[in-house]
């Protein structure tokens, strides 16, 4: 477990502060499409798109060919369905404009913006932005000390950290995807409580201490992952795949699908988990 010394100030760097920044306003425009009015129609494999996705998916298109030009992209909304990546053992980024679209369409706020900046098949910089809210958890871990950060819509940023594990765990899981092998592990392990939300929030739950363990066992998508990940991993997570192995990105011959994994804000856990 990291603990900060809270005396030092740490700032996050000029990059974190406009991908925030970034987040932030492909968060307004989410908004403002539902102030509008919601246009949501099928994509071809079923799940639903709507004109929200699009608009934040051009805003953090456009903003990111100005912060980090000719750093490959990857995003939900795009190319459909090819992804192209050279090497993924270059540095890339992964985008999700609006996880959480069918809560979103439904009028739950649990939804989000996503950015992800990996290194070495790993997030090193995640973004999480939570329109409804104003909220945004951030993680920076692409040099020591790594630090996590809670923003408000002040722009106060606070740091935060996971917590320790205690004798019974507080589990996160998937509000709108609940499957057989996730209610039969939750049986394996001592749960205190068990918190349903939507979207990449759960990482950044257990990211700000208010959780211990997010385990996953359905499909997800790298860019559903990969910003929560890079928040938790900040903040002294861990994010594993079910073999207990780092979980790696970039998986381009499986067109970016997620194996199943554990995310946990105490890495001890591993220990009896696997």
């Amino acid at each position: 477990m990291q603990h900060h010394d809270s005396s030092v100030p740490s700032v996050p760097d000029s990059l974190v502060v406009a991908l925030e920044a970034l987040a932030r306003r492909a968060g307004s425009a989410i908004l403002e499409v539902k102030r509008v009015g919601i246009q949501a129609e099928a994509k071809s494999d079923g799940s639903p798109v709507t004109d929200a996705d699009l608009a934040a998916n051009a805003i953090i298109l456009e903003g990111l060919s100005t912060l980090l030009p000719g750093i490959p992209l990857i995003t939900e909304e795009g190319d459909d369905g090819l992804r192209v990546l050279a090497n993924p053992d270059d540095d890339f980024l992964l985008i999700d404009p609006l996880d959480g679209t069918r809560e979103f369409v439904s009028g739950d706020p649990d939804y989000t913006v996503n950015i992800a900046y990996l290194r070495g098949r790993r997030p090193v910089v995640g973004i999480v932005h939570m329109p409804e809210t104003g909220l945004s958890w951030v993680g920076d871990s692409r040099s020591a000390p790594h630090m996590a950060w809670q923003i408000d819509q002040t722009d106060d940023w606070q740091m935060i950290q996971t917590r320790g594990a205690g004798d019974a765990l507080a589990v996160l899981a998937s509000r709108s995807h609940q499957d057989p092998a996730t209610e039969a592990f939750l049986k394996t392990v001592p749960v205190s409580e068990l918190v349903r939300r939507g979207s990449s929030l759960k990482f950044c739950l257990i990211a700000a201490g208010q959780g211990d363990l997010y385990p996953r066992f359905g499909p997800t998508m790298e860019w559903d992952t990969a910003a929560g990940d890079g928040v938790l991993t900040a903040a002294g997570g861990a994010m594993l795949d079910l073999n207990g192995q780092a979980f790696l990105y970039g998986k381009i011959q499986e067109e970016c699908r997620n194996c199943g994994f554990m995310a946990m804000g105490d890495p001890r856990l591993a220990a009896t988990i696997f």
